[in-house]
């Protein structure tokens, strides 16, 4: 496992110590039922599944037999009662034998791993069947009126997540990768999924339960929110974004990928 370690505070083993910003995760990233749905069937048949970087239990089954895996001591105290309590340690060094598992899983984590292909050899090493992968395309990360807001958590969020093609050439040629699109009531709470209801953004906490606000200086976050305030109050937000209110679903750059 050479050149892995852990950074944060509490353990955190990516460029964000959860420790330290103390995002409420339990509380704003609720699973989405239609994601939960996505990867329910791309688990297949499998009975046991180990979750990586597995954070607060979000889209964790419960009609499975799970093991979870979380390097974040702030992450893994807010997992609530009703889920296994979390195993610390991380993708490049689980501690576990081959063929472990019927499955593995990691959602909306990749982007945090130190050594993205050591993190998901690891995965295919303990997993029998399918590795199940939820995360999002730099590729499609500009294409979404937040941009225009805050580009800096943007070009952030399009530097963290890898390459889609990184992850397939891992898992191998038979992967295939699945849009996912995000309903408007979205319940999770990542950056798209209030892409027709801009006042959540003004919410502090509802921003921190995404890492990539992290990165903003105190000064460009207060633009941020003078100028959506302001927009929304003089309408000129809805003037020139206002039809993402009137769309059921937005096919962003969420994606499953399946190997």
């Amino acid at each position: 496992m050479t050149g892995y370690r852990r950074t944060g505070r509490d353990g955190s083993a990516g460029d964000v110590d959860y420790g330290a910003i103390e995002a409420d995760y339990a509380r704003y990233r609720q699973p989405e039922p239609l994601i939960m749905d996505r990867i329910d069937r791309a688990l297949g048949t499998a009975r046991t599944v180990l979750n990586v970087g597995a954070g607060a239990g979000s889209y964790e089954p419960v009609d499975r037999h799970v093991t979870a895996v979380e390097p974040s001591a702030a992450m893994r105290a807010q997992r609530p009662p009703h889920l296994v309590a979390a195993i610390d340690a991380a993708a490049e060094a689980l501690p576990f034998a081959d063929d472990s598992f019927d499955a593995a899983m990691a959602t909306v984590t990749v982007h945090q791993w130190q050594d993205l292909e050591l993190g998901l050899a690891e995965m295919r090493r303990v997993a029998t069947g399918p590795v199940v992968i939820l995360t999002c395309d730099p590729a499609a990360m500009t294409d979404y009126w937040l941009n225009d807001y805050a580009p800096g958590v943007r070009a952030n969020e399009a530097r963290r997540f890898p390459a889609i093609y990184r992850i397939v050439s891992v898992l191998g040629p038979a992967t295939r990768v699945e849009h996912v699109p995000v309903p408007f009531d979205c319940r999770d709470g990542f950056n798209e999924a209030y892409y027709g209801r801009p006042e959540k953004f003004l919410d502090r906490a509802a921003r921190l339960a995404c890492s990539s606000w992290s990165f903003l200086s105190s000064e460009e976050t207060a633009q941020f929110e003078m100028r959506l305030a302001a927009d929304l109050a003089s309408g000129e937000w809805d003037r020139r974004y206002g039809h993402w209110r009137e769309e059921p679903l937005y096919d962003g750059p969420l994606r499953l990928v399946i190997g």
